[in-house]
């Protein structure tokens, strides 16, 4: 693909729970040869349940809502590789999104303008053609996605809030018409269970209902300008019932951690954890962002040096601890699993005295000479 970003951010809590990551993209511009549309997905499996991110950038204009709704239905044809991975609509949860570039048929740009110039939004509702296509097409109907009750996010002239004025100019300078507004950018979800349960008669129990999606709130933002689009954030609550209430891994550093001595790590395992000997223990800094940002590690092999039934000891290098220490914890990546699995509470590493007084001798000695110098200064 060529710029669409997907990115996922998880509060260290989760972690251990998050299993099961990988990512796919599909191109679908110039017959699929060409990244400058498609979608970029990223699923998981969180707390057991599966849960998939779909961020899609579709055809643009007018006329092309059907080529917009084929293109749709090949991103969510694609398969991840890897084995019992579940096929995108058979997430539990299934997130879409990105500049979905559906339009508003029929009205004139007048009457469009007019209605947003007076907020009268729900009179263009109708006419979009996203919620136009979600009554026809059986596998739209299924999704679900907030009120439009902002301004339309397309087009608007750059760094302004006034929708499209300038002189526009195609490939042999025919003028083309001002863009018509249009909320092209748009979020919408989809939950397995309540679509299964809407083929079905009969209440669907609190019980029942394993995993639940609520919409907080669904705005765009008109203060940015660095584009013709204006950015759309939603805000959702998950709630689920763990399908999983333990880590695979568990780990604690033991004894107080500084760079003047080799430390120790204990970890256990649950009995099916399918360990590797390319799995390793990081140390990290608490406000860590990727899994690569670890200050050192241990391999849980090699550096392994004591074992039994119910738990296992790592050592790693004082010479790899930072001497000036702070709030750090561990984490302990799998290999097989390409996550992490387990996460240590955050603890304090003690800054390395003896460090700290022979760069304060250092310091010392250093003002002593600074008296000598002035005088050398002065002389000369």
């Amino acid at each position: 693909m060529q710029g669409l970003l997907l990115l996922v951010f998880v509060k260290h809590v989760h972690l251990p729970f998050i299993r099961d990551i990988h990512t796919h993209y599909t191109r679908t511009g110039l017959y699929g040869y060409w990244g400058n549309k498609g979608g970029v997905t990223v699923r998981m499996s969180l707390y057991g349940h599966t849960i998939c991110f779909m961020n899609c950038h579709l055809p643009a204009h007018m006329e092309n809502t059907e080529q917009r709704l084929d293109d749709f239905e090949k991103i969510l044809e694609m398969q991840f590789e890897g084995e019992n991975i579940p096929s995108t609509l058979d997430h539990d949860v299934l997130f879409w999104f990105g500049d979905l570039n559906f339009r508003i048929a029929d009205y004139g740009i007048h009457f469009v303008r007019e209605s947003i110039n007076n907020k009268r939004y729900n009179l263009l509702w109708e006419k979009d053609q996203l919620n136009m296509a979600k009554k026809k097409e059986a596998f739209l109907q299924e999704f679900i996605e907030g009120p439009l009750q902002f301004k339309p996010t397309y087009k608007f002239d750059l760094y302004s809030d006034v929708y499209d004025t300038r002189d526009q100019k195609s490939l042999f300078w025919f003028n083309e018409k001002k863009r018509k507004p249009a909320w092209t950018d748009r979020i919408l979800w989809r939950v397995k269970n309540l679509c299964q349960h809407a083929s079905k008669e009969g209440e669907f129990s609190e019980e029942e209902q394993t995993i639940s999606v609520t919409l907080n709130n669904y705005i765009s933002h008109m203060s940015y300008g660095i584009s013709d689009h204006k950015p759309v954030t939603g805000t959702f609550g998950l709630e689920l019932k763990p399908l999983l209430s333990d880590p695979l891994i568990t780990l604690n550093p033991e004894g107080e951690w500084s760079a003047e001595h080799d430390v120790l790590i204990s970890y256990s395992a649950v009995p099916e954890f399918p360990s590797s000997a390319w799995d390793w223990i990081g140390l990290f800094k608490v406000a860590f962002r990727h899994v690569n940002d670890y200050v050192t590690y241990a391999w849980v092999e090699d550096d392994e040096i004591s074992s039994n039934k119910d738990s296992k000891q790592v050592y790693m290098s004082a010479a790899e601890i930072p001497d000036m220490g702070g709030e750090f914890l561990l984490c302990y990546y799998s290999n097989n699993l390409q996550s992490i699995v387990g996460i240590s509470q955050p603890f304090q590493i003690q800054p390395n005295r003896t460090l700290i007084e022979k760069d304060l001798t250092q310091e010392e000695n250093s003002w002593m000479q600074k008296p000598d110098n002035l005088e050398s200064l002065d002389e000369f």
